[in-house]
C-alpha cells in the first residue's frame, strides 16, 4: 500500500512565522514614527534658531545701548509665530561688554522652550 505523503507547513510553523513578521512590522512602524518625530523636532529647532539669529542681528544693526533686559516679542517665520525673550548679562568687563541671549518659544506663555542663542555685544 502506497500512502501519499502530504507536504506543507504545520499550524505551529505558520504561527511562528506570523509572530516573527508581526514583530518585524511593529519595529518598522516604531522606527518610522521616531524618524518622523525627530524630523519635525529638527525643523522646529532650525526655524527657532533662525528667529534667534535674526533678533540678535537686528540688535547688532540698531546699535541701541544699553540693550533692554527681558525684552519680549514675537516674529513670524515659516507660517508660524515664534515668541522670543532677550536677556542681558554683565561680563567681567563691566558695562562695556554684555552677553545677550535670545530664547525662543513656540507658545505665547513661553512654556514650550525650543532653543536659545547667545552672543556678546560691546558698547558702540
Amino acid at each position: 500500500m502506497n500512502k501519499l505523503r502530504q507536504r506543507g507547513f504545520t499550524i505551529l510553523e505558520v504561527m511562528v512565522a506570523m509572530v516573527i513578521l508581526a514583530t518585524a512590522g511593529i519595529a518598522i512602524v516604531q522606527s518610522a514614527s521616531v524618524h518622523i518625530t525627530n524630523q519635525d523636532r529638527l525643523k522646529q529647532n532650525t526655524f527657532a534658531t533662525w528667529v534667534a539669529s535674526n533678533k540678535l542681528n537686528e540688535l547688532l544693526i540698531v546699535k541701541k545701548w544699553p540693550i533692554k533686559n527681558n525684552e519680549r516679542g514675537s516674529s513670524e517665520l515659516a507660517g508660524q509665530e515664534w515668541f522670543w525673550q532677550v536677556s542681558r548679562l554683565k561680563t567681567a568687563y563691566g558695562d562695556d561688554l554684555v552677553a545677550v541671549t535670545v530664547e525662543v518659544y513656540a507658545d505665547e506663555a513661553r512654556k514650550e522652550y525650543v532653543t536659545e542663542l547667545t552672543t556678546y555685544m560691546s558698547k558702540p
